[in-house]
């Protein structure tokens, strides 16, 4: 089996060494290919008003001053010599990515790029709090079950896999949880107004996000109960019931 690795964190990310752990556990036909700097909240962007440049750093292991989204498809289309991946892993990812988070998160868009591909993509994150050392340990010990479990279980060409390590020490998970997208019911952006050294404003976005009260059986859910998350997530964005209510309505 052929696996890429890839993520947003970047080329020198302590998560990427996890990742690449988990895929040799799999395979020894490894490549790894990611961004040359950090692109967390990249999402499914592509890089089309600048060139793109690959830095060789040793066989199959490069870095691609560009996008998620960039590396896999440069990686599949021009990097990879031969046969194209097998599986695609994106992460693991320094942080959640739960709820609204898979709509920037450039982990997710990586393998979302994967399942374009017609290649079986999962990203994994490992939550850990601010201030804390974050548990790598935790996703390379189960890391390599669950992708041996969604492999053997299988899923469709147009769905993607999320997963999510719960912040806690792998001897205390309960267990792995399959769950659906949840959604925060409080999320406050905070836009702080700075001023550079030459006088010039600029402005620094960030996040303080709360869960509430998640939907039960939703992935915050069951991250709260300290179990691994899994999540498919599709393609397809349509929403039926709009679809079918707007024909009616237009027509």
């Amino acid at each position: 089996m052929r696996i890429l690795v890839t993520n947003d964190d970047g080329i020198h990310a302590p998560g990427l060494r996890v990742m690449e752990r988990i895929a040799r556990q799999l395979s020894d036909d490894v490549w790894v290919i990611a961004p040359e700097h950090e692109q967390s909240g990249a999402a499914h962007s592509l890089t089309l008003t600048v060139p793109l440049r690959i830095r060789k750093i040793r066989a199959r292991r490069f870095a691609v001053a560009g996008t998620p989204t960039d590396c896999v498809m440069l990686a599949v289309n021009t990097i990879i010599a031969g046969a194209k991946p097998d599986l695609i892993l994106s992460g693991v990812n320094r942080g959640g990515n739960l709820g609204e988070d898979v709509t920037y998160s450039g982990t997710v868009a990586a393998a979302m790029e994967g399942a374009i591909l017609n290649i079986p993509a999962i990203a994994m994150s490992q939550l850990f709090q601010h201030q804390h050392p974050v548990k790598w340990a935790t996703a390379l010990h189960f890391g390599p079950t669950v992708v041996r479990k969604l492999i053997k279980a299988g899923w469709p060409d147009d769905v993607l896999i999320n997963v999510n390590f719960p912040d806690a020490p792998a001897a205390v998970v309960n267990g792995i949880v399959v769950a659906e997208q949840g959604r925060r019911n409080v999320s406050d952006i905070k836009i702080e107004n700075r001023v550079d050294a030459r006088g010039v404003p600029y402005y620094w976005i960030g996040f303080r996000r709360q869960v509430g009260a998640p939907k039960r059986h939703s992935d915050l859910d069951a991250i709260r109960g300290g179990n691994i998350v899994v999540t498919p997530l599709k393609l397809e964005f349509t929403h039926a019931a709009t679809l079918k209510r707007l024909k009616t309505a237009l027509s």
